[in-house]
């Protein structure tokens, strides 16, 4: 195996984690993680030696997602499971313990979460996530913020529209 074999194989599991963090469906994250792996393979001669090889994957795996989500209609639910909350068997928790994390991350906006994922799950910079998305550093910022802010109200059960401002609480800052 040849070193930049290895260091593509070795970038797997984390494109993997991002890319069903980012789809939301085990299949469509597979299929994504393979196309990016093909671009890669295909776009090689484009890296440059001893730059972050995993920041230039997740630029790939990013714009493939963004192309693809233009090219694809949303998928329309056949059924509401909200409807079917009732017949669905749920953990033995108290009800307001019962979150469902993928199905909040899945109703932020796209570049929402790409940010949250990059930053959270990937432990990623500001300036990589913004290199990655192409966008500015204080973008980033901003996504991030309105993604943490509507996730907890996602997950406090909160709908938009019921939003009340939030308490005056100490801002919490994480510096990378």
């Amino acid at each position: 195996m040849t070193d930049g074999t290895a260091a593509l194989v070795a970038h797997i599991p984390s494109l993997r984690r991002y890319a069903r963090a980012l789809t939301g469906d085990t299949w469509l994250a597979d299929d994504l993680v393979q196309d990016t792996l093909e671009r890669a393979c295909d776009k090689w001669r484009l890296w440059t030696a001893g730059t972050d090889l995993r920041a230039w994957l997740f630029t790939l795996m990013h714009n493939l997602f963004a192309n693809q989500a233009r090219r694809t209609p949303p998928p329309r639910a056949a059924v509401d499971i909200d409807e079917l909350a009732e017949q669905l068997p749920a953990p033995d928790a108290p009800p307001e313990r019962r979150i469902d994390l993928q199905r909040c991350l899945l109703q932020l906006p796209d570049e929402q979460r790409a940010v949250l994922l990059l930053v959270a799950l990937e432990d990623l910079s500001y300036d990589e996530v913004a290199r990655i998305l192409g966008v500015p550093a204080g973008t980033v910022m901003s996504r991030l913020s309105r993604a943490r802010s509507r996730l907890r109200q996602l997950m406090e059960g909160v709908s938009s529209a019921d939003a009340a401002p939030a308490p005056a609480r100490p801002p919490l800052r994480r510096l990378k």
